[in-house]
């Protein structure tokens, strides 16, 4: 799995019939300091994440692991939403630190 961000959606009226009802979402990857890096993919997301929200992202074919995935074209596919990162040297991300005040 690699860590990403989340910065966009993917709408796509025209797909395969196997992707109706998949979200899409484009994630840019993140290295260990938190930085974001030039790779992005458009990913299918089964856990509804949200636009700058960090996701963990799986590829090949374990993106299609989780059931009723098994026969869908998809490369990469958001699993997990993530709610704290700790390196060595603290606290690298946590979702508190973006979340606005109601």
């Amino acid at each position: 799995m690699q860590i990403a961000r989340v910065i966009g959606t993917v709408v796509s009226t025209h797909k395969t019939r196997s992707l109706t009802g998949v979200k899409l979402l484009l994630v840019q990857y993140v290295d260990a300091e938190g930085q974001l890096l030039e790779n992005y993919e458009v990913a299918g997301d089964i856990v509804g994440a949200g636009i700058n929200e960090w996701v963990l992202v799986t590829r090949g074919s374990a993106a299609r692991q989780e059931q009723g995935q098994e026969s869908k074209p998809l490369d990469a596919m958001v699993v997990g939403i993530i709610d704290t990162v700790t390196v060595a040297n603290g606290l690298l991300y946590s979702k508190k630190q973006y979340e606005y005040p109601v």
